[in-house]
């Protein structure tokens, strides 16, 4: 965290607007103490001008969890004025921070390279079975989201680790790489649930237990993962150091897995503004997948999902962070008409970046028609990102003073 971050939330009128959980007046000083406009905080947050100058003036409370995520998220408050409220209370004031659940325990984390009492069988036939029921979850999550799958996915890593004091030889390193792909996954889907201490929490133990098994596909996904983190919070320059070292640090690991870090590392650099690098690496990351493509038995099983279609659809996104709206808008559309229908949360989160590249074309009636569709399952199970990204879309619309806009901030207003 760089000094003026942390110069920011030394002041004490931000620092007693968290502790009081004081919206009205976070909102002001921080406004005040950084010149930034009603509408730009919105942008930050996920909400719509409208919305920011009702929560100031006191006509609207923030009683939503999402809501107080998106600003403690978008606004970069530190955690431990955030925690310093939760001893104070007794409770996080951001329940989205600490999800039962979502966090690795210590027990289960001491277990997969620690004595248990009683040693399970293990042969190759049970690991075959649990390769199986994880690729099966992870399809399932394309689909119904995250939230149902975290506590079937902690039982599954449970059985896995139990196995670990009864394997010996390959069948041990096996089951380390087994334990690593499932904390993997269950560090997407806590960071899709925007719980970024714990997505954290589990994309290290991911690379240390990758490591350990000497997995570099997974070693290097898990540092990919982090970029992709990183570039969730706007973060572009550390999105770039995550993806170069998933790049460089483990060579052995496969065409495709490079080729997606190289992308991130492009997403880092578009978020900086930086057109040249971007594009130089997501033409690298495109060779890198036509070559993966001839020789698919040799890609990892969770890369199942990365091929010239997703890629259609990264390319996309950076176009949006450099502003060039045309060509995200071809891309996005482009990508969207060949994603399966049965990849229902992609399909939601990519229908939430057309509708911003559409706003910023200024096709605001394409816009909207594309919001529209979205919005049912961006409220069911594409929270908090594609959600936000609505309202960014809807933000977008109301400062270029479509009519548009507030048509899109009243449907979004129904499901908040």
């Amino acid at each position: 965290m760089g000094d003026q971050v942390v110069t920011l939330w030394a002041h004490p009128g931000l620092a007693a607007a968290v502790a009081s959980e004081d919206w009205a007046a976070l909102f002001r000083t921080y406004r005040q103490l950084t010149g930034v406009s009603q509408t730009k905080l919105g942008e930050l947050v996920g909400l719509v001008q409208p919305d920011v100058s009702a929560i100031e003036r006191g006509r609207r409370r923030v009683t939503s969890v999402e809501v107080r995520q998106r600003v403690v998220t978008g606004l970069g408050i530190p955690s431990e004025l955030l925690a310093a409220v939760g001893q104070r209370s007794g409770a996080v004031p951001v329940p989205g921070l600490a999800l039962a659940g979502l966090a690795p325990d210590h027990d289960l984390l001491e277990r997969v390279t620690g004595a248990v009492g009683d040693a399970a069988r293990v042969d190759s036939a049970t690991l075959d079975w649990l390769d199986r029921l994880l690729a099966e979850h992870r399809r399932a999550e394309d689909v119904i989201g995250s939230r149902p799958l975290v506590d079937v996915m902690r039982r599954q890593l449970n059985t896995v680790v139990e196995l670990h004091s009864g394997a010996r030889g390959e069948l041990a390193r096996r089951v380390v790489r087994l334990a690593a792909e499932h904390a993997q996954f269950l560090a997407w889907m806590a960071q899709d649930q925007a719980a970024s201490a714990a997505a954290l929490g589990w994309y290290d133990r991911a690379h240390e237990w990758a490591l350990e098994a000497g997995d570099a596909d997974m070693a290097a996904t898990t540092l990919s993962m982090k970029a992709h983190m990183a570039w969730s919070g706007g973060r572009g320059t550390r999105c770039v150091q995550l993806a170069e070292a998933a790049r460089w640090s483990t060579p052995g690991a496969s065409l495709g897995v490079r080729g997606m870090a190289a992308q991130m590392e492009a997403r880092g650099h578009a978020l900086t503004g930086d057109a040249d690098h971007t594009h130089r690496l997501l033409d690298e990351a495109q060779d890198l997948i036509g070559r993966a493509a001839e020789h698919p038995e040799d890609e990892p099983p969770w890369m199942y999902f990365y091929d010239e279609t997703w890629f259609s659809l990264q390319r996309g996104m950076a176009e949006i962070h450099l502003r060039a709206w045309p060509t995200a808008v071809e891309l996005l559309g482009k990508g969207l008409a060949a994603l399966p229908d049965d990849y229902r949360r992609d399909k939601t989160w990519y229908r939430a970046c057309l509708t911003h590249a559409l706003a910023g074309s200024g096709e605001a009636a394409q816009a909207l028609a594309v919001a529209l569709e979205a919005v049912p399952d961006a409220a069911a199970i594409g929270r908090p990102h594609a959600w936000n990204e609505l309202h960014r879309a809807a933000a977008l619309l109301l400062r270029r003073g479509a009519p548009e806009g507030r048509e899109l901030v009243a449907v979004l207003r129904a499901h908040d």
